[in-house]
């Protein structure tokens, strides 16, 4: 069992800069405020390019979506976290609260077509229908809402975060417009060095995460096998997801996700077990639960 490769010390300029996907104003961004308030937050264009900024010293974090309760997970980011050499340090859950934003002065019997990335525009059919406003599709949200201050029409509207609306310059004619309204995206904070220290996150609680990868032996019912160590040392998985590697359809990796530390007894005789039935096992990050987890396990209960 491995951790992801460490980075020799980054420069001290990205000190306290949080790097994320998207343009000023994106759900990503909302993510940086929300849990890491103190820290300048940095634009980038891809998730390669945050990655590359935390890596090269321009940023300290990076704050990486990677799934979405409605849409399942983020294309590409689990092929881009074990190659990152960045480590977990922290999860957020960010709900997703779209508003329609409109320049100044108008109003929203005014709009007759609103922008937004086609996964957003999904998600407020019935609210569109209902006062009879057509789709455009942007690039994405913020990107959106940019275009639309630039365009200054009052006829047209963007679907973002109110963090858009704050940072454009658009007026908040309609709030939380979204058809399901327990839409949450689940965010991984990254940086260059692990942290095994911390047992209790932001509230006191005592959950822990760990999340993994790993290849399976070429031997018969070696998956089976593998997570027969969960059951029996009673570690509660809470995510496990396969996917190809490489594009050969016989060489898959599994992502997963476990309640726990790897410092605790029935954790580590776990993963002892499965490390005997894996080719490859590498651990990307240790991190408190955060207390939205918590919460949903209890009501689920």
């Amino acid at each position: 069992m491995t951790q992801a490769a460490t980075n020799s010390t980054p420069p001290t300029e990205g000190r306290n800069v949080i790097a994320f996907q998207g343009e000023p104003g994106a759900y990503s961004h909302q993510a940086c405020r929300s849990y890491r308030p103190q820290m300048e937050a940095l634009p980038c264009r891809t998730f390669e390019d945050v990655i590359e900024a935390v890596r090269g010293g321009r940023a300290e974090l990076a704050m990486l979506p990677v799934e979405n309760s409605t849409y399942g997970r983020v294309a590409d980011i689990h092929h881009l976290l074990p190659e990152s050499g960045l480590h977990i340090v922290d999860e957020g859950f960010v709900r997703v609260r779209i508003s329609l934003l409109g320049v100044p002065d108008s109003k929203l019997s005014d709009i007759t077509d609103a922008m937004s990335h086609p996964v957003l525009l999904g998600q407020c059919r019935g609210f569109m229908r209902r006062h009879g406003i057509r789709g455009l599709v942007g690039a994405d949200t913020a990107g959106s809402a940019l275009e639309i201050s630039r365009r200054g029409e009052k006829s047209l509207a963007a679907l973002a975060a109110p963090l858009a609306g704050e940072i454009y310059g658009l007026e908040e004619l309609a709030a939380d417009i979204e058809d399901r309204h327990n839409n949450t995206t689940r965010f991984l904070i990254m940086s260059r060095q692990p942290d095994l220290s911390r047992r209790t996150n932001s509230e006191g609680d005592g959950m822990m995460m760990t999340s993994f990868v790993f290849r399976v032996r070429n031997i018969p019912a070696a998956l089976y096998k593998a997570m027969g160590g969960f059951a029996t040392n009673g570690v509660n998985m809470t995510k496990l997801e396969s996917y190809m590697v490489d594009g050969v359809f016989t060489a898959t990796q599994f992502y997963a996700d476990i309640e726990g530390h790897p410092e605790d007894a029935h954790v580590a005789r776990a993963l002892e077990e499965l490390d005997y039935f894996t080719t490859s096992l590498n651990v990307l990050g240790v991190y408190p639960a955060d207390p939205l987890r918590a919460r949903q396990s209890v009501e689920a209960e």
